[in-house]
């Protein structure tokens, strides 16, 4: 059990590590997460590269709607932004993955400037609305603009080339989202340290409170809106990088409920709450997946209902959450670290 004083200084106070034994254990982890494509498998590998682009777009959303407030249900189409723009510099102008990356943010935020706009005379459900709107314009931009997404048919791109070093396997491909995942949640755990994220917080809890002491609504939401985006963007290139291809299908209204999940379910607010919530939403359509499998032989069409079931899961997840533990699974988390930390003082 932990006793004394470990808040002495505002510097103390603002750690992100607040003791060494989180700083060895964390040190731990980076060195598991460096070592384990050297013992993993192909599927394992394959799994870790989707629950890491995954992360990185569930930090950009949680950002907007735990952090800030603002909900969205267009997040997909933000990450599709991020693809679509890969996918067009790298195949019709050349550039490099390392180019790519961030112009995909920078066209994401963009966009994400515009979707937000309406924000400051909306918020709750119409601002709902309104982002559900912009999914739909997407995802009809998506299909139907075919000179430059090329519809239905996609666009197939090459590996990802890294000085030299092209990123053809589930292996290679790990160790570059492994970085941009350490990285987007390095950023985000110390962006509410900043100003900008306390502004986010104030909104979140009370809007006008906020206004009142001095915070630009606008500006804020709009910054809130420019992050969130840029980080579906740079998941929207790793994304397109792995798989290799884009198609509209993969930035559907679905997407983004399951994107939604993730952050509800995980935690809403918190990094380490999107890391398992990252991390459960990956891993629930494979389950799924394994558990249809097991019935074909006894009824053959279960596969058939795969994708319909993970819509059901997704939404009955979501309120069973809302309903039993609204701080989602980092709560849960909490709750076992302080009972071993009071133990056997816990009564």
């Amino acid at each position: 059990m932990r006793i004394g004083d470990f808040k002495e200084t505002y510097a103390a106070d603002e750690a992100v590590f607040r003791t060494p034994t989180v700083r060895f254990w964390v040190g731990v982890l980076l060195v598991f997460l460096t070592l384990f494509p050297f013992f993993a498998s192909d599927y394992l590998l394959y799994m870790a590269n989707l629950t890491g682009i995954a992360l990185v777009a569930a930090l950009g959303l949680n950002i907007l709607t735990g952090s800030a407030g603002q909900i969205s249900l267009g997040h997909s189409a933000l990450i599709g932004v991020g693809a679509y723009t890969s996918a067009i510099l790298s195949t019709r102008l050349g550039l490099p993955f390392l180019v790519c990356l961030p112009l995909s943010g920078a066209t994401a935020a963009v966009c994400g400037l515009i979707i937000g706009a309406p924000s400051l005379r909306m918020k709750g459900l119409y601002l709902c609305i309104a982002t559900l709107a912009a999914q739909m314009i997407f995802d009809f931009l998506f299909n139907h603009w075919t000179s430059l997404t090329n519809g239905i048919n996609g666009i197939n791109i090459s590996a990802a080339n890294l000085f030299g070093w092209e990123l053809k396997t589930e292996f290679d491909f790990y160790f570059i989202t492994l970085a941009v995942a350490v990285l987007g949640v390095t950023m985000t755990r110390n962006l509410f340290r900043t100003k900008v994220g306390r502004a986010f917080i104030a909104i979140r809890d009370r809007d006008i409170s906020a206004e009142l002491m001095g915070i630009n609504l606008f500006r804020y939401k709009l910054y809130a809106f420019a992050v969130s985006s840029f980080y579906a963007g740079v998941s929207g290139c790793l994304w397109v990088y792995f798989i290799k291809s884009v198609t509209p299908e993969y930035f559907s209204l679905h997407e983004s409920i399951r994107y939604l999940a993730m952050i509800i379910i995980g935690g809403l607010g918190s990094v380490l709450g999107t890391i398992f919530g990252a991390m459960f939403m990956t891993f629930v359509p494979e389950l799924l997946q394994a558990v249809l499998s097991s019935l074909k032989e006894t009824y053959p069409m279960a596969m058939n209902y795969l994708f319909p079931l993970q819509t059901v899961v997704f939404g009955f997840l979501i309120v069973l959450f809302l309903v039993l533990e609204p701080h989602g699974l980092v709560r849960l988390w909490h709750r076992v670290k302080d009972y071993f930390r009071l133990w056997p003082f816990e009564h």
